[in-house]
């Protein structure tokens, strides 16, 4: 088949690890023909904009304003442009014309009216969407807007929009479905399902890391435990939660802690620690992937954080990179996800909610003192990875559409 991808996640190459570059190579190591159409920020404008392509597969680079790690007036000028930009593209390129399976996730919702044109052009294509982000709910949970403001209703009608002209919506897990039908009436069931985060699981993985080294690198002495989050630093995370986290492992004999990622409250977290002199936690930006593998090897311990207002049920990815790499999991989240759940009700983790530190300091003690435990967590997630969210089973998903 010929498949479209839209996203607002920068792709420089099909050979990238992700969510979404994983999935896409599965569809053409498979013999699909696949065309990716995303966004090059801002930051990223002095360098030469991607329009490869090689036999199967084309990438376009559409030139967009900054939408991560930048203030709010920037990202919400920037999604309002979306739409315009990438249908220009699309008309310019004939996208879609000739295609019969249109992928997209969200963010963002303002693909409406450029999977519409698509439609409009090609009536036999099926569209499917990879439901990420419920926005703007997500929003107006952690105060950025109320769901009374002009904002809200414009970007609510972008969201219903977005649903009515998708054929299939894909939702992270089965939370995420309850809750899209609890809010949108108008779907039909069958329409609505699971096809979770997944990934391709890598075959080059290394098992002679020297971890001592590494560990002696970062002063860590083989009797510490290590916890490790890798991932976005920004307001869903629950910033002041964290603190109370980075606080509460001063106090905690044995244990150490790396967080790694980027985001609008990277700074914040940082000077966090540098001003108040933590031994404990070493907060890093964001590493290129080879470097995170070998950090996270070091890692007896995943971290999951998410704020405890949210009432709509997020599923971070990062998830996905813990499991690969045998780690159990501590989830600190609200009460509308079920991955706290699904980590408990699998045996590869414990969660806990995110507004008691006391709880979350319970479950470090937990796998400070279980190593054994840890190590049979650890395989269980692998194992419950390999069932269920490996690329293959999202590929099975989408394609029964077209059996």
């Amino acid at each position: 088949m010929n498949i479209v991808f839209l996203s607002l996640v920068k792709i420089d190459s099909l050979n990238e690890r992700g969510i979404y570059t994983d999935l896409l190579r599965y569809f053409f190591k498979n013999g699909h023909s696949v065309t990716i159409v995303c966004p090059k920020e801002r930051r990223y404008w002095h360098k030469s904009i991607i329009q490869s392509s090689i036999e199967n597969l084309r990438i376009i680079q559409v030139p967009i304003l900054n939408l991560q790690k930048t203030h709010i007036i920037e990202k919400l000028i920037g999604t309002l442009l979306i739409e315009p930009l990438f249908t220009r593209v699309v008309k310019k390129y004939r996208i879609g014309v000739r295609d019969d399976l249109l992928l997209y996730s969200t963010p963002p919702v303002t693909f409406a009216s450029v999977i519409k044109h698509i439609k409009k052009s090609n009536s036999r294509v099926k569209t499917y969407l990879l439901l990420k982000d419920i926005f703007p709910q997500n929003a107006v949970d952690i105060d950025l807007f109320t769901d009374s403001s002009l904002i809200y209703k414009y970007f609510r009608r972008k969201e219903i929009t977005l649903y009515k002209v998708s054929d299939f919506i894909g939702c992270m897990s089965q939370a995420n479905v309850n809750y899209i039908l609890a809010k949108n009436k108008f779907l039909d069931n069958n329409r609505v399902e699971v096809c979770p985060n997944s990934i391709e699981l890598s075959n080059a993985k290394s098992f002679n890391i020297d971890k001592v080294t590494l560990r002696k690198k970062y002063s860590i002495s083989d009797n510490i435990t290590v916890f490790i989050y890798g991932g976005n630093l920004g307001k869903p995370q629950g910033i002041n939660f964290i603190e109370s986290v980075i606080e509460a492992f001063e106090t905690i004999e044995g244990v150490f802690l790396f967080v790694v990622g980027s985001g609008t409250e990277f700074s914040r977290l940082n000077q966090f620690v540098e001003i108040k002199k933590f031994q404990k936690t070493v907060i890093q930006p964001s590493l290129p992937r080879e470097e995170y593998d070998l950090l996270i090897s070091i890692a007896d311990v995943g971290l999951i954080f998410l704020d405890y207002r949210f009432t709509i049920p997020n599923f971070p990815s990062r998830l996905l990179s813990y499991m690969e790499n045998c780690l159990p999991v501590i989830s600190a989240t609200d009460d509308a996800t079920d991955i706290g759940a699904i980590i408990e009700s699998a045996n590869f983790g414990v969660g806990c909610a995110s507004n008691s530190i006391n709880d979350f300091v319970e479950k470090v003690i937990y796998m400070r003192d279980r190593p054994e435990k840890r190590m049979v967590m650890g395989r269980n997630g692998y194992m419950y990875l390999k069932e269920n969210y490996t690329v293959e089973k999202s590929y099975e998903i989408i394609m029964k559409h077209f059996s």
